[in-house]
């Protein structure tokens, strides 16, 4: 049986509970936000994930345009090549012209300039004709004095040797001559003592002393006659010598004359092509287009406009299957760039979705590769990286780029947005770099700009 003091017991405990369960509801924590709370930390859990295996593409961006390959395919001015008048035009801009198509014609302001040039051509021809000549004929002149002068060495050399001869003669003459005085003095003497003895008359030693004076005025006359002889070697050589001196001299005239008249023939026929240079250019009225291409620009207006020589008419956009882009980079990273390196590219106008991190998602871009980078900058720290057509697979997809659009839409100027791709990271290593403004990183042993492969030595 229940007794009043439990049944307030029972009510009052049921009182408190139900004042704790209504203070339970209160503090309790909502549905929606433990959805929230389990949805951060699963994306969290997720975002850590992708930050260790997420791979990242790093790259270096650049802007740049469509070139032409070839250097002589890009837009270039057609210049006048004489001074005149433009008196009639065959193209207007955006005309499209064909190899070896008249553009424009010029008149000269002389219209007898053409006779003009012929006579003074006729004349510069006659003047090297006569140059010429006069050329061979000191040639001619040079062959018969070196005759002469042969011929005169070996009479020479003839007289000499007959004077050397008398020479000799006249030498052997003296000696005898001395001798013969030498003996007719011991005569002299001996006679002298057998006249002492009395076996010799006067008569004898007169005539052994008369003797003594024949025999020496004969020594006389032979030295006399040796002198004369040895005067005559000497007059010889001399006279040898002075005809060598003559005749070589005449012969470096000879030669000096020549070697002007060749370059007076010489001067002529330098004369004779410029003037050819200007009958051409005269005689070539319509300029012609060089190469296939679009007229860009006429930068004179049309009808009788007066131009100088060299002075730019058009500009010519020649046609070019063989395209290019040039996009310039910050000098900064430049360094990180080497040829080869694989380029994604996003053209003007080309409707495009670029992923910098997953090229291999992109929709609308192409490949190219780095073929030249430029040794120097443009004068404001920017450098010039060529990119060539890449058909192979850039983006790491494992299928072939498309190849670019047609000259059509690809037309030369056409603005360019260019990734050059260097290593994947981790995207977890690529947020730590840039929260530390680090560079790209470049991986060891990728071929850097200048520098230079090491030969393994051998052995």
């Amino acid at each position: 049986m229940t007794t009043p003091a439990s049944s307030a017991r029972l009510d009052a405990r049921v009182g408190n509970e139900l004042a704790a369960s209504a203070a339970q509801v209160l503090v309790r924590t909502p549905r929606a936000t433990r959805v929230l709370a389990r949805l951060v930390a699963f994306s969290f859990g997720v975002f850590l994930l992708a930050m260790v295996v997420v791979p990242w593409q790093q790259s270096i961006s650049g802007k740049g345009r469509v070139v032409a390959f070839a250097p002589m395919e890009r837009q270039q001015e057609v210049s006048a090549p004489i001074e005149g008048n433009v008196t009639e035009w065959y193209v207007q801009e955006g005309s499209v012209v064909a190899k070896g198509q008249p553009l424009f014609k010029i008149t000269d302001n002389d219209p007898a300039i053409l006779d003009r040039l012929m006579d003074e051509r006729n004349a510069v021809i006659a003047r090297r004709e006569a140059a010429a000549a006069r050329a061979a004929s000191l040639a001619s002149r040079q062959k018969a004095l070196e005759s002469s002068r042969a011929a005169a060495v070996r009479a020479g050399e003839s007289r000499v040797a007959m004077a050397k001869q008398r020479t000799a003669a006249a030498t052997r003459a003296k000696e005898a001559a001395e001798e013969s005085e030498r003996i007719a003095r011991l005569n002299v003497d001996r006679q002298k003592q057998l006249q002492k003895q009395g076996l010799a008359s006067d008569r004898t030693v007169e005539l052994a002393e008369f003797e003594v004076v024949r025999a020496t005025t004969e020594v006389q006359r032979a030295f006399a006659t040796l002198q004369a002889a040895m005067g005559e070697a000497l007059a010889l050589e001399q006279d040898q010598a002075r005809t060598m001196n003559d005749i070589t001299a005449s012969i470096d005239d000879a030669r000096a004359s020549e070697a002007s008249a060749r370059g007076e023939e010489a001067n002529a026929s330098s004369e004779l092509a410029r003037l050819d240079v200007r009958l051409a250019r005269q005689s070539t009225m319509a300029v012609k287009a060089a190469i296939d291409g679009t007229v860009l620009r006429l930068l004179k207006g049309q009808g009788n406009v007066f131009v100088k020589s060299g002075e730019a008419i058009l500009t010519l956009v020649p046609d070019t299957e063989v395209r290019a882009v040039e996009l310039w980079v910050d000098g900064n990273d430049m360094p990180l760039i080497s040829t080869g390196r694989d380029v994604r590219l996003q053209f003007e106008g080309w409707p495009a979705v670029q992923f910098t991190g997953w090229p291999s998602v992109a929709v609308g871009t192409f490949g190219g590769k780095v073929n030249l980078i430029d040794a120097t900058d443009d004068g404001t720290g920017q450098f010039r990286l060529l990119i060539v057509q890449d058909p192979t697979d850039a983006d790491g997809d494992g299928k072939p780029d498309e190849p670019w659009p047609s000259g059509i839409y690809l037309r030369q100027g056409v603005r360019v947005n260019g990734w050059v791709l260097l290593d994947q990271v981790r995207l977890g290593f690529e947020l730590w770099r840039r929260f530390n403004a680090f560079p790209p990183t470049v991986t060891p042993g990728q071929p850097q700009p200048g520098s230079k492969a090491k030969e393994k030595p051998k052995g």
